[in-house]
Parts: structure tokens; C-alpha cells; sequence
């Protein structure tokens, strides 16, 4: 499909009708549920971050090696997302699904790399039921690796959609609110980033 084909050109395709601006406003106030959600999460394990046992310490078995290329894979998935958004509202349907093909591969990247992660914690005997650390440790990663795994599994349903029906307003619509979503899972990611591995070394 090409621009001239666009209804309204100077707006955007996914708020070209009544329909997608709701879902849009709605997807915004869902996201703040979500911001529930984790901060919960976070708050849990800043309380338990002192909470080991005698369990092994995360400074042993971090590898921030492995967390910088993981950080660096999802961060790259956030720009190829917004690239496919920026093709898709310049009409340029085969470059859009090219760089969500793209978004598919680094998000399945960094989830291949995250349970690698794990299992090498489980091998050095860090695992959900060690300690009130690792439990919580767990619990927020892989809540926010739960959500990837979401994410990907909506996009891969909206290039079929797009398969079968074409660029449309809807389909459009659709696209764009499952890259805010990626969009945000990416923030997520640089508070635990942070908060998780770089603050636990430094406090260590």
C-alpha cells in the first residue's frame, strides 16, 4: 500500500478513526496499571534486597556481561520498533514488517539470553526458594520476561492480521499500540537494569 492511498494523510493512519484514538487513550491508562504492577515489584525487592540467607550473593553470580549485551538487544528492539512505526506511516508496508521481523528477533534474543541467565543462577544454587532475595529477584525478572514473551506473541498476531487484512486504520492501530507496549517494557528494563544490577554491586 502506498501513501496516496492513505485517507488524511496528515494524520497519522492509527488515529484515523474514532475507534483507534480510544484504544489508544485506553492502552495509555492500562500502562498505568502496569506501572502498579512493577513498582510493586520493585518496592518488594528493595525490601528484600538485604534478605540472602546464607544463601550465595548476587555479586558472585552476576555476569554484566551477559545483562549489558541482554540491555543492549532490547534497546536496539526498542529503535527497530519505532522505525516500523515510522515505515508503516510512510505507507512502506514491506520495510514495517521487515523491522518488526526484526523487533521479533531481538526480543526473542533477549529472552533466550534471559533463561540462560537463569539456569546458570540455578546451577550456582540461586533459585526462586533459596532466599527472600532471590525470590523477589525472580519474581520481578521474570515477571518483566513474561511481558516480553507477551509481547512478542502480539506482534507476531498482528503480522498475521496484517497478512490477511492488509494496512488498515485498525490494523495500524494495532501495530502502533504493541510498539508503545514494547516501548515501555524497554523502560522497565533500564529501572531493573539499574536498580537490580548496577545498584546490588555497588551496595555490595
Amino acid at each position: 500500500m502506498e501513501r496516496e492511498d492513505f485517507p488524511g494523510e496528515e494524520t497519522p493512519l492509527e488515529y484515523q478513526t474514532e475507534t483507534g484514538e480510544y484504544n489508544i487513550f485506553g492502552f495509555w491508562m492500562f500502562l498505568g496499571a502496569e506501572i502498579v504492577l512493577f513498582s510493586t515489584l520493585f518496592g518488594t525487592y528493595f525490601v528484600l534486597i538485604y534478605r540472602t540467607a546464607s544463601s550465595i550473593p548476587p555479586t558472585e553470580v552476576f555476569s554484566m556481561g551477559l545483562v549489558l549485551v541482554m540491555t543492549f538487544t532490547l534497546l536496539t528492539s526498542s529503535f527497530t520498533s519505532g522505525l516500523a512505526i515510522h515505515e508503516m506511516r510512510l505507507g512502506n508496508v514491506t520495510r514495517m514488517l521487515i523491522w518488526i521481523g526484526i523487533t521479533l528477533v531481538l526480543g526473542l534474543g533477549f529472552l533466550g539470553m534471559e533463561i540462560y541467565e537463569f539456569v546458570e543462577y540455578a546451577s550456582e544454587g540461586a533459585t526462586l526458594a533459596t532466599s527472600a532475595y532471590w525470590s523477589s529477584f525472580f519474581l520481578l525478572l521474570g515477571t518483566h520476561g513474561l511481558h516480553v514473551a507477551m509481547g512478542v506473541a502480539w506482534f507476531i498476531i498482528i503480522l498475521i492480521q496484517i497478512k490477511m487484512r492488509g494496512l488498515t486504520p485498525a490494523t495500524a492501530n494495532k501495530t502502533f499500540i504493541a510498539s508503545l507496549y514494547w516501548h515501555f517494557l524497554d523502560v522497565i528494563w533500564i529501572f531493573i537494569f539499574t536498580g537490580v544490577y548496577l545498584l546490588r554491586l555497588v551496595i555490595a
